[in-house]
């Protein structure tokens, strides 16, 4: 999954100010190797505060109906019914919503109006506040359980079960020690029966391992892409599109055991 995010203010210093630059982005990450793309209008780094309905609108809309036009299916990263419903309409498949186990009842209606997927992340409060909710009495299983309730409450609206991807949220209201405890109990996820999605790219926790500033994370990236792959991973959300495909390529071709040639290799 390419991240284009159409914001000013993105956590990553990628974040595009115009619709122009961010389908130019996304189509290079398309021709990259990216096998969905996950358009954002809010940002969700920590401490960030929201924008109205009206700014995400403005921002991602034109850039989800252009890039409509590709194969690959579109993600918007939203959790206001108004923009999903947008979104959809304008030809997105998938709503991956940052509150997803805080869930509006509304959004899920119109994921199934639109027979849409829903990607559900573990968050504590908000983007503003995540950070100040990070005490777990038993953190998977505080984790798990809010995640298991959301999927039966999709369910229950009549969402399909094989539109449901869960992510675990990492670095959304957890410390750098928790964000690498998820990633290596990731197995315990699979008792949800859902595919699982984790965005990991450029994040704090690979900053302080390396001492590295943001923009010198790539290996610190490939090395959780890896990980979370082994550790049962279905889709890697990421910045760094045509490295991280490469990471993904050889880790699925040593677990299946299957060698690729190309044509041109002797």
């Amino acid at each position: 999954m390419g991240i284009v995010n159409v914001t000013p203010d993105s956590f990553s210093g990628d974040g595009r100010r115009t619709q122009t630059a961010a389908v130019r982005l996304a189509k290079k990450l398309i021709k990259e190797g990216a096998d969905i793309i996950d358009v954002g209008g809010e940002s969700s780094r920590p401490g960030a505060s929201a924008i109205s309905v009206k700014e995400e609108l403005k921002r991602v809309i034109p850039v989800v109906k252009t890039l409509a036009k590709n194969t690959i299916p579109i993600s918007i990263d939203t959790y206001k019914p108004e923009v999903a419903t947008a979104a959809l309409a304008a030809g997105a498949s998938i709503v991956n919503n940052i509150r997803g186990t805080t869930l509006n009842k509304s959004l899920l209606k119109i994921v199934k109006k639109y027979n849409a997927g829903i990607i559900l992340m573990h968050m504590r409060g908000t983007p503003k506040t995540m950070q100040k909710k990070i005490s777990y009495h038993n953190l998977l299983s505080d984790i798990i359980g809010p995640l298991r309730k959301s999927i039966e409450i999709c369910l229950e609206i009549g969402i399909k079960s094989d539109r449901i991807i869960i992510d675990p949220g990492i670095g959304f209201g957890k410390t750098a020690e928790q964000n690498l405890e998820i990633i290596n109990r990731l197995p315990e996820f699979q008792t949800l029966n859902t595919p699982i999605l984790i965005g990991t790219s450029r994040k704090s926790f690979i900053g302080k391992i390396l001492k590295q500033d943001v923009h010198r994370r790539l290996m610190g990236t490939a090395a959780t892409v890896t990980t979370g792959i082994l550790k049962g991973a279905h889709i890697m959300r990421v910045h760094d599109v045509k490295a991280i495909a490469q990471t993904v390529k050889v880790t699925d071709a040593i677990i299946n055991q299957k060698m690729t040639l190309h044509n041109n290799y002797k």
